[in-house]
């Protein structure tokens, strides 16, 4: 399973651990993915996405994952995210 949000594409992250004496290694910083459901209010169901701690407080300060989505670029997104993406807006066409 890869190591990337499903709604803000935030994934690992490369760095050096350093210590007191200014030797640096190599390491990876992964970001904090959370399995969570959010609710569609639009659609009327819920969802299960793979979430960063990050991308979870975005979703609820846009006011829930229909403004989220309808705001987000397409290339960020997972292709389940698109999915449910194309089913909102077709509902809100509707």
């Amino acid at each position: 399973m890869s190591r990337i949000c499903e709604l803000t594409g935030k994934g690992r992250q490369v760095g050096h651990n350093v210590s007191h004496a200014n030797n640096k290694t190599k390491r990876l910083f992964l970001p904090n993915l959370q399995n969570v459901t959010l609710m569609s209010e639009k659609l009327d169901r819920s969802f299960k996405f793979r979430v960063s701690t990050h991308g979870l407080r975005s979703v609820e300060h846009n006011g829930g994952l229909d403004n989220w989505l309808l705001k987000q670029d397409d290339t960020k997104l997972s292709a389940r995210a698109l999915k449910v993406k194309r089913d909102l807006k077709k509902a809100v066409a509707a």
